[in-house]
């Protein structure tokens, strides 16, 4: 069976996370510049090779002095760590649509293996004729394992941000 190589429509996706503020409430955010390809073997999505990568200054949360403080070396240091990238080479269909997926996730020069929940929503042809797949991406990361350590307790206990990250996505991609 022949290789099939898939590319990430970035017009037709969306990259993002959120964090528990003050532990009452989350805030959301996004990655504007981002790669992606997945390598399977003919449409079989079990075979899939997958490889991310984010621009960490397209980061944007709707308040720019907040991205220029995620931006600096309290967090992501995007001068030193230009980029977040994914590897995925183990994909486990659970039924039809649902699979797991499991690679190593790199922010800051530290891999750490992650798992991520993916719910295919098919193959479709768009009107001129491209082969097209998307999928719901779910995950949850520790922050802190990636040296993300910045925090500020609060008057009445606890800390500014959570630990824990909700990684999701929705992507389409194109066959080449």
């Amino acid at each position: 069976m022949s290789t099939t190589t898939w590319n990430i429509d970035p017009t037709h996706s969306e990259v993002g996370f959120k964090v528990r503020h003050l532990m009452i409430s989350n805030v959301k955010g996004n990655f504007g510049k981002y790669t992606a390809s997945l390598s399977t073997e003919g449409d079989d999505l079990t075979t899939a090779q997958i490889n991310f990568e984010a621009e960490v200054a397209s980061i944007n949360t709707n308040n720019e002095q907040r991205d220029g403080h995620l931006k600096s070396g309290d967090f992501f240091d995007a001068e030193q760590f230009p980029h977040i990238k994914f590897s995925g080479s183990e994909v486990v269909k659970k039924d039809e649509h649902n699979y797991t997926v499991k690679g190593n996730l790199e922010i800051r020069s530290i891999a750490k293996p992650v798992e991520l929940n993916v719910i295919s929503s098919g193959i479709a042809k768009d009107p001129w004729g491209q082969s097209k797949i998307a999928f719901e991406i779910s995950g949850k990361i520790n922050r802190s394992e990636y040296g993300l350590t910045w925090n500020a307790p609060l008057e009445a206990g606890g800390v500014l941000l959570s630990d824990e990250i909700h990684l999701n996505a929705e992507v389409q991609f194109v066959k080449a």
